[in-house]
């Protein structure tokens, strides 16, 4: 009974350890995030559910200044410009605003920061990527209604910058995000964040509130 007692001791200790050094280390990508004026990420977007027969991978970028951002993924554009969010489909010539509630997902703006809330998170392995040391840590929602099972974020042990994000969902999708480039505090047009109306006169613009 003692050797239950001390190996079970054991184990939810080295739990514990094992979440607060993964809390730390989050609170140092979140840290070094907030101290750039604005981030400029270009990577690599994949999308893949084996039973659905789905694999699919693409491009995009994002540029992010505090809450606002721009992104550019599978011929979308949408602007947030801190109150309103603007998606833009040229392929459709249609563009939908609207003002985003608090649990509208994993947006651009709460990319390294919605694990303060809902999650568990523990680190996971190291991986070797190109001399390049990446820490993935894992994050499992408290709770388990939702369609995300988990999330992976590998972190550049040297810049803590984020590297990679794997998504897991309950229906066997799995989405990928892998960063190509990642620049800070770049020269940035002072209307970038700015939706222009004038510019989608031929647009439907469907106004969601």
């Amino acid at each position: 009974m003692k050797k239950f007692l001390l190996l079970s001791t054991l184990l939810f200790s080295s739990i514990v350890l094992q979440a607060q050094s993964a809390k730390a280390l989050l609170d140092e990508v979140s840290e070094k995030v907030k101290s750039y004026k604005n981030i400029v990420i270009d990577f690599k977007y994949t999308i893949s559910n084996n039973s659905a027969n789905l694999e699919q991978e693409t491009r995009g970028d994002v540029t992010l200044e505090g809450e606002k951002y721009v992104l550019n993924l599978m011929g979308t554009t949408q602007i947030y410009d801190g109150k309103k969010l603007h998606i833009i489909v040229p392929e459709d010539e249609e563009i939908s605003i609207s003002t985003p509630t608090a649990d509208e997902g994993l947006t651009p703006s709460k990319m390294l920061t919605f694990y303060k809330k809902g999650y568990v998170a523990s680190m996971d392995i190291v991986q070797n990527v190109n001399g390049r040391k990446i820490q993935y840590v894992k994050l499992v929602p408290e709770q388990k209604s939702g369609e995300i099972t988990s999330i992976l974020l590998g972190i550049d042990s040297e810049t803590k910058h984020i590297y990679k994000q794997v998504l897991k969902q309950s229906n066997g999708t799995e989405i990928y995000v892998t960063v190509n480039q990642f620049k800070t505090n770049q020269p940035l047009s002072n209307t970038l964040f700015i939706f222009d109306e004038a510019k989608y006169s031929d647009y439907y613009i469907n106004r969601l509130d």
